[in-house]
């Protein structure tokens, strides 16, 4: 049977595939769409499987916002290289895996994986797939939603898309230049928390600890030490608590003076860095 041009092109924007991987399905299925399009996903599990013990640890961090501003997605997709990162295919499935996070909030990886693509693929099967036409291990690492009900999700996403925040903030004042001020210090400075209760007591426990051993070893006397172990951690909330640090624009100023200058209310944030 001869395989037509038309018909190689067809095939690809059915399926996104190469061309000549298209030509080659469409040889060996004798024409036929539907038995191609299998010989083609059974190639992505074929690498797929191969693949799967190496690591993938470059990639893409892509944000979505909702068009009201009140939900907002981040996920962390991955791949090998850098050079596949950097692939128009697999920053397009990233984007589309991140609008379907958007629109869908899945509340788990598997449910993720087992909603609809596009063209009758899951997910999942958009994985395989692209997995086949790169040769190499792909991965949908991680992914979050923020809701607001009340006030805007704002998004950051660093240069090179390595490393991206959502913030979740209310108010009637600047709420969104604020916001982009706020994710940019996360993204920057990688708080521990958005505040000083949100610091698990396990880890302040630990910081006491290590200040009450480190003033032991100094010879400092028993009575004092819980007072200087106190004042460490008060200094560990100052570096390490979004709304206690010092905003990096004006380091005269606290993160919460930049809140309460802008009539806006921190609520959460999110921060993923590739591989981090």
């Amino acid at each position: 049977m001869v395989i037509t041009a038309k018909d190689v092109k067809k095939l690809r924007l059915m399926t996104g595939a190469g061309m000549m991987d298209c030509k080659r399905a469409l040889a060996a299925a004798g024409g036929d769409f539907e038995a191609a399009i299998d010989l083609l996903r059974k190639k992505g599990q074929k690498v797929a499987a191969k693949r799967a013990d190496k690591e993938a640890l470059q990639g893409l961090i892509v944000a979505r916002i909702s068009g009201n501003g009140q939900r907002g997605a981040l996920a962390e997709i991955n791949c090998e290289t850098d050079f596949v990162a950097r692939n128009d295919k697999f920053a397009a499935f990233a984007d589309g895996v991140t609008r379907i996070v958007l629109e869908s909030a899945p509340t788990s990886h598997d449910a993720l994986m087992a909603l609809d693509y596009g063209h009758g693929r899951t997910v999942a099967e958009a994985l395989t797939e692209l997995t086949g036409k790169v040769g190499e291990k792909l991965d949908i690492r991680r992914f979050a939603v923020l809701t607001s009900l009340l006030g805007r999700v704002v998004a950051y996403v660093h240069p090179g898309s390595r490393l991206g925040v959502l913030v979740e903030l209310s108010g009637n004042g600047q709420v969104d230049s604020t916001g982009r001020d706020v994710a940019m210090q996360v993204a920057a400075l990688n708080p521990a928390a958005a505040f000083r209760e949100d610091v698990p007591q396990e880890i302040q426990n630990k910081e006491m600890e290590i200040a009450r051993e480190a003033a032991r070893n100094e010879g400092k006397p028993e009575h004092i030490l819980d007072r200087i172990a106190r004042g460490k951690l008060e200094r560990y909330f100052k570096d390490h608590v979004l709304v206690e640090q010092p905003f990096v624009k004006d380091a005269s100023l606290r993160v919460r003076d930049i809140l309460a200058q802008a009539g806006a209310e921190l609520h959460r944030f999110v921060r993923y860095q590739l591989g981090g």
